[in-house]
């Protein structure tokens, strides 16, 4: 499948809200491994929502064992179709990025312990306890399904938000 173009900020596909996903068929799938695709080819992301490559569908990849932050706790590659936090508990705020918005980075409050509820690539519906930085990796992705970018989660634009260095 194709590494795909991700939109960047401030396209209006990100601000929307998603559809939900029906039936799992190929067309589904083949989003499913397009994104998975495109996360796994930036080297350095740890997800992809559905808007980021143009696609207004509620499905998001996650897959934080390959970070530093997340080698230790994490549950893998997920596939998440129509994901939904069901439990939220505690607060942690961390420096989020976004392949979306590539020249900043924020810091951001979510919660740091999170029970959430999908369908699976395979179909099967699942509910998983996820802490850490993997739960701030889903919470981010399941934003942009809201047409939210960390951004706007950002509680002072003069403070907490910082330009990337060039490297």
């Amino acid at each position: 499948m194709p590494v795909c173009p991700i939109i960047l900020y401030p396209d209006p596909v990100l601000k929307q809200a998603t559809e939900p996903i029906g039936a799992l068929d190929s067309e589904v799938d083949a989003l499913i491994q397009d994104l998975v695709d495109t996360m796994y080819d930036a080297g350095h992301s740890v997800g992809v929502a559905a808007p980021q490559i143009g696609v207004s569908r509620r499905a998001v990849v996650v897959d934080v064992s390959h970070s530093k932050l997340g080698k230790d706790n994490n549950h893998g590659l997920l596939t998440m179709i129509n994901p939904r936090v069901i439990e939220k508990s505690g607060s942690k705020t961390m420096r989020e990025g976004c392949m979306s918005v590539p020249d900043y980075t924020g810091n951001v409050t979510r919660a740091e312990t999170i029970v959430v509820e999908f369908t699976d690539r395979a179909g099967r519906s699942r509910v998983i306890e996820c802490s850490g930085f993997e739960a701030v990796a889903i919470q981010h992705e399941i934003d942009h399904l809201d047409g939210m970018l960390f951004l706007d989660r950002v509680s002072s634009l003069k403070t907490d938000l910082f330009r990337r260095k060039n490297s």
